[in-house]
């Protein structure tokens, strides 16, 4: 029988340890156990030291792996209830993810449209060292043009 060596490394990590293997900050690990994500932690009776042991650890990862998606607060809740359910909520879990995956889409979409807006500030910027005031004149409205654009995605993603 093969086994996969664990990740983890130890069953009772310090917080430093915990930052090193999660890449999250100290100040994360505590808001998470502070949100209720996680804990909450076993401390040492006398020093108060939180220790880690593989399941907070596990979660902890699973947190990092999550957040480095942007997934909110509320989705990685939704995430951890779906995950006790476990295969019977699969298909949640699966919406869950797709949902993510278009909030993702529509951030690139948006950034995209803010390297356009950059690009024409660069674009008319340089029409004018040129000294070529209906070149730039024209860059400007288009520009003032994607601004809005990009504002009203912004006002509808907010809404």
């Amino acid at each position: 029988m093969t086994t996969t060596p664990s990740l983890i490394g130890s069953s009772d990590m310090s917080m430093r340890q915990m930052v090193q293997l999660s890449g999250l900050s100290e100040h994360a690990l505590r808001f998470y156990e502070k949100v209720g994500l996680v804990g909450p932690i076993a401390r040492d009776a006398s020093s108060g030291h939180r220790h880690y042991d593989e399941g907070d650890a596990i979660q902890i990862v699973t947190i990092a792996c999550l957040r480095a998606t942007g997934m909110s607060i509320d989705e990685m809740r939704r995430y951890f209830e779906l995950n006790e359910i476990g295969l019977p909520a699969a298909a949640e879990q699966i919406e869950l993810f797709e949902q993510h995956k278009a909030s993702v889409r529509q951030q690139i979409t948006r950034l995209e449209h803010q390297l356009e807006y950059l690009d024409g500030k660069v674009a008319y910027w340089r029409a004018l060292e040129r000294g070529d005031q209906v070149q730039a004149k024209a860059i400007g409205t288009r520009n003032l043009e994607k601004a809005l654009e990009i504002n009203n995605e912004i006002k509808q993603e907010n809404a």
